[in-house]
C-alpha cells in the first residue's frame, strides 16, 4: 500500500459566511459559503464565490442559497452539494478513484446532537470516511495557539457569521460556555434596517456587508482610526428614485449597539459561571477575539472597557477556527476533546 495513499485527510470550517478547507496544513479552499443550484433539477451550478456572485442577482431558473442560518445547517441537501463541491477543489488524487476521506469539522458549541448529526451526515455523504467534529471555540484556542491541555484557564469569543461562541477552556474540555444566535448576519440585518428606516434607501444584503466593512465601528469615537464615509447608492423606498446616501462610523456604531450588548451580555454571563480559580487566569491572560466579527472597528477597546479585562485580537480571526481545526487534524489520536 505505500505507492498510493487511498487515505486523504482535510480540515474544516464549515462557517455561516465563509468555508476554509485546509488539507496537509494548507489553506486549499477559502471560499464563500453560498451554492447556485437549478431550480427544476436542483443540480449544482456553482458554489463559493461564483455562487456569491450570483447572490441575489439570480433569475427564475437559478435559486442561490446559504445552506448554513446560525451556525447550524438549514438546508440539508443544499449544504451536501457545496461540501462536495468545496471538497472536489481540492483537487484530491486523481480523476479515476476518489480517495476515503479522514475529516476534521468545526461546529458551534452550542449545536444539539440533531444539528451535530446533520454535520455527521451532511458530512458522510459528501465523501466523509472517518469524520471527526470539534467545538470553534476550543479549535479557535488551538489555532491561536493556546496551549489547551495546560490547566489554566482561557478564554475565547468567536464571533463568526450566524453565532457568536464563547468558551471558557481548562485541560482540554469546556468549562462553561454561551453560544448565542447573534452574529455578523444579524449585524448585516440591522444595517438595511437602519439604511431603510433612517435615510430611506432600499440596501441588499450583500451592500450592507460592505458598509459594515467599510464603515462597521463599534465605537462612536474611533479618534485617528475613523474611516472615510462610505457611499451608498440605491433606489428611494417610496419614490424608487436612484438616491447616493453617505454613510460614517459613527452611524454604524448606533444601529449596531443593541446587538453588541447582546455579545457584552453573553460573555458577562458566561464569565459568570466560571470558577474562580480559572476567573483568576482569564484576568491575568486577557479574552481573546476570533472570528469576522473581531475585525469590527473598535470592538475589542469597548469589551475591555466595558468588562475590565483586557481583550486581545487574534493574529488572523478569521482563519484561527481553520487553522486550529488543521492541528487537531494532525493530533487525532492525542485530543480526547474530538468527538467522532
Amino acid at each position: 500500500m505505500g505507492l498510493f495513499s487511498f487515505t486523504q485527510e482535510i480540515a474544516m470550517d464549515l462557517g455561516t459566511a465563509n468555508t476554509i478547507i485546509l488539507n496537509n496544513g494548507k489553506i486549499v479552499v477559502d471560499e464563500p459559503s453560498v451554492v447556485a443550484l437549478d431550480r427544476r433539477t436542483d443540480k449544482m451550478i456553482a458554489v463559493g464565490e461564483r455562487a456569491k456572485m450570483m447572490y441575489e442577482k439570480e433569475n427564475p431558473n437559478i435559486r442561490t442559497v446559504r445552506p448554513l442560518r446560525d451556525g447550524v445547517i438549514a438546508d440539508f441537501n443544499a449544504c451536501e452539494q457545496m461540501m462536495r463541491g468545496l471538497i472536489k477543489k481540492v483537487n484530491m488524487g486523481n480523476r479515476f478513484f476518489s480517495p476515503s476521506l479522514r475529516m476534521v469539522i468545526g461546529v458551534p458549541s452550542g449545536s444539539t446532537e440533531v444539528e451535530l448529526r446533520a454535520v455527521r451526515d451532511s458530512a458522510e455523504h459528501a465523501g466523509g470516511r472517518d469524520v471527526y467534529l470539534i467545538f470553534e471555540p476550543m479549535a479557535a484556542a488551538i489555532g491561536i495557539g493556546i496551549d489547551v491541555e495546560a490547566p489554566e484557564g482561557n478564554m475565547i469569543v468567536d464571533i463568526g457569521g450566524g453565532s457568536t461562541e464563547i468558551a471558557v477552556i481548562s485541560l482540554g474540555g469546556i468549562v462553561s460556555n454561551n453560544s448565542i444566535r447573534i452574529a455578523g448576519d444579524d449585524l448585516t440585518a440591522d444595517i438595511q434596517e437602519y439604511m431603510s428606516r433612517q435615510h430611506n434607501v432600499k440596501v441588499s444584503e450583500r451592500m450592507a456587508e460592505r458598509i459594515k466593512i467599510h464603515v462597521g465601528a463599534a465605537l462612536t469615537d474611533l479618534g485617528d482610526d475613523a474611516p472615510e464615509d462610505y457611499i451608498v447608492r440605491g433606489p428611494n423606498r417610496i419614490t424608487a428614485l436612484p438616491m447616493e446616501v453617505p454613510v460614517n462610523y459613527q452611524e454604524v456604531a448606533h444601529c449596531l449597539e443593541k446587538s453588541i450588548a447582546k455579545i457584552e451580555t453573553a460573555i458577562l454571563s458566561a464569565l459568570e459561571q466560571t470558577p474562580p480559580e480559572l476567573y483568576a487566569d482569564i484576568v491575568l491572560n486577557g479574552i481573546y477575539l476570533a472570528g469576522g466579527g473581531a475585525l469590527l472597528r473598535g470592538l475589542d477597546k469597548r469589551l475591555t472597557d466595558k468588562i475590565n479585562i483586557p481583550f486581545h485580537i487574534a493574529e488572523d480571526p478569521l482563519l484561527s477556527v481553520a487553522k486550529g481545526t488543521g492541528i487537531a487534524l494532525k493530533n487525532v489520536d492525542r485530543f480526547s476533546f474530538l468527538m467522532r
